[in-house]
C-alpha cells in the first residue's frame, strides 16, 4: 500500500513538474512577436486619416528586420457598395537581404486589421531592408459618400529599390517619411476603424513604423 501511495504521490510531482516547466516555452513563443524590442525613431508621414484607432506595436524579433511586406486589400465593391480599400499591412521579417539571399524562412509583424479583403503575394527587397514609406490616402468625400482612406503603400529599400504594395487606387500618394534613424524599420503599430455597422466603413486609416540599429 506505502508502495502504491509512494508510486502516486511520485506521479503527482512528475506531472506538476512538466505543467511548470511548460510555461517558459509558451512565454518563448509569443515573445517571437514582441512590443519590447528596443527601438531607436518612428517614422510616420501626414496624409493619414483620422477614424478608428491605434492598435497593437509589433515588433520583428530581434535581429531581424522588414525586408518585405503584404497587404490585406478589399477590391472594388461595384456601385452602392460600401469600399474600404487596404485593411492591413504585414511586414516580413528576416535578416538583412543581399542579391544572393533566398527566402526560406521569415517572422511576421503586424498590428490591427480590419475585417475584410485577401492578403496579397509577399513583396521583397533585393537588398537590405525597408527604410522609408509613402502612404496612399483618399480625402474625407462628405457625409453621404463612400470613404476608404488608406487605399496603399509603397516602401523604399536601403540597397535602393522601391516597392508599391497592390493596393487601391482611390485618392494621392503623400510625401514620403523621413529615412529610418539606425539600421531599418522593424515594428509596425496602425489606425484601424472597427466595423460601422451599416455606416460606412474605412478599415486602414495609418499606420506608423519603427526603427532599430
Amino acid at each position: 500500500m506505502l508502495q502504491i501511495l509512494n508510486s502516486v504521490l511520485l506521479l503527482f510531482v512528475l506531472c506538476s513538474g512538466l505543467q511548470v516547466r511548460a510555461l517558459p516555452v509558451e512565454q518563448s513563443v509569443n515573445k517571437t512577436r514582441t512590443v519590447d524590442r528596443p527601438y531607436v525613431g518612428i517614422i510616420t508621414v501626414g496624409n493619414g486619416q483620422r477614424w478608428g484607432s491605434w492598435g497593437i506595436r509589433e515588433m520583428c524579433p530581434l535581429g531581424t528586420y522588414a525586408t518585405g511586406f503584404s497587404l490585406r486589400v478589399e477590391s472594388n465593391q461595384g456601385v452602392q457598395r460600401d469600399d474600404t480599400a487596404l485593411n492591413g499591412i504585414a511586414l516580413r521579417c528576416t535578416a538583412p537581404r543581399t542579391a544572393s539571399s533566398s527566402i526560406i524562412n521569415y517572422s511576421t509583424a503586424q498590428s490591427n486589421s480590419g475585417s475584410w479583403g485577401q492578403w496579397t503575394q509577399n513583396k521583397w527587397c533585393t537588398s537590405g531592408q525597408m527604410v522609408a514609406f509613402q502612404l496612399r490616402v483618399e480625402p474625407y468625400k462628405g457625409v453621404w459618400s463612400d470613404d476608404t482612406a488608406a487605399n496603399n503603400i509603397r516602401f523604399k529599400c536601403s540597397g535602393g529599390d522601391v516597392l508599391e504594395g497592390n493596393g487601391m487606387s482611390w485618392g494621392s500618394w503623400g510625401s514620403w517619411s523621413s529615412n529610418c534613424a539606425g539600421r531599418g524599420i522593424c515594428g509596425i503599430e496602425t489606425k484601424v476603424e472597427a466595423p460601422q455597422g451599416p455606416r460606412d466603413d474605412t478599415a486602414l486609416n495609418d499606420v506608423r513604423l519603427y526603427c532599430c540599429n
